[in-house]
């Protein structure tokens, strides 16, 4: 039996016309001596993924390479056929409130391009200097805004499929490796040392200094303190506000990590969704 795509009969128009189903489908990587597909979403161990792609299906040969995978997020990419006779498909999720934190440590305070796409959607009106956490939550708030990035994006958007073989949680992504090795036929290469996209640093502070301590520290704050080799845990970026705020830009991608994981490993776990189903 073929697996069930999860947007396709949403509409009644061509699927090349479906935007749903076109967005999730770009998205989902094939393992060619498996056929085994991933649905890759970004600041979710993505980069280690498509790094062990692009050495199984024999394009690159090493850590030499590994920069081949920025020029080639698609190349993967699955055919219809492909993503319907899959003999195993898996996805990697992650805490909302930790993601959206990591992906403010790693592309906002460093000002890679997708800061300066967000300042010019915004008319400018960030200032790269000031901007804060809390900041950068207020502005990609709006619908359209919320979507006009991968990197923030709802997780719930990538999902090509109503049903994965597999889900696997990035914070036990280490448990997951061997399950994927063995399913997915492929090696798993830890990507983190060549990408330098981790944020697991933390930086020291008094056990009863104030969580929110960070959600108003602008760049140029953070900025200095990572020169010293420090950075703010995710953690130290909310306070309660921020913390509600963020569950409910993220409410599906809330329930549907609770539905396979449970809220245990979630930043904020005492934070639910009552009453919210996909």
């Amino acid at each position: 039996m073929g697996r069930q795509l999860r947007h396709s009969g949403a509409s009644v128009m061509p699927l090349t016309a479906n935007s749903a189903h076109g967005f999730a489908a770009a998205h989902a990587l094939v393992a060619y001596d498996s056929g085994s597909v991933y649905s890759f979403i970004p600041k979710n161990g993505c980069s280690t993924m498509r790094y062990s792609l692009a050495l199984a299906n024999g394009c690159i040969s090493g850590p030499e390479q590994w920069s081949w995978i920025h020029a080639n997020n698609h190349t993967f990419q699955a055919s219809l056929r492909e993503l319907v006779t899959a003999p195993f498909s898996f996805v990697i999720l992650r805490c909302p409130h930790r993601r959206l934190a990591s992906c403010f440590l790693d592309k906002i305070l460093s000002r890679t391009q997708e800061f300066w796409a967000l300042h010019r959607l915004t008319r400018d009106k960030l200032d790269p200097d000031k901007l804060s956490f809390r900041d950068f939550v207020m502005a990609i708030s709006d619908t359209s805004m919320l979507r006009a990035n991968i990197h923030w994006r709802p997780q719930i958007d990538f999902l090509v499929y109503e049903e994965y073989d597999a889900y696997y949680a990035l914070e036990g992504f280490a448990q997951a490796i061997p399950e994927i090795e063995n399913r997915a036929k492929i090696s798993v290469h830890d990507a983190r040392g060549l990408t330098n996209h981790a944020t697991s640093q933390t930086w020291k502070q008094s056990p009863d200094a104030p969580r929110d301590i960070c959600a108003d520290m602008p760049l140029h704050e953070l900025a200095a303190l990572r020169r010293e080799g420090r950075i703010p845990r995710s953690t130290d970026l909310y306070d309660a506000v921020l913390i509600e705020h963020v569950a409910r830009l993220y409410a599906e991608d809330i329930v549907l990590y609770d539905q396979k994981f449970g809220n245990g490993d979630r930043l904020f776990p005492a934070f639910t969704q009552p009453g919210r189903t996909l």
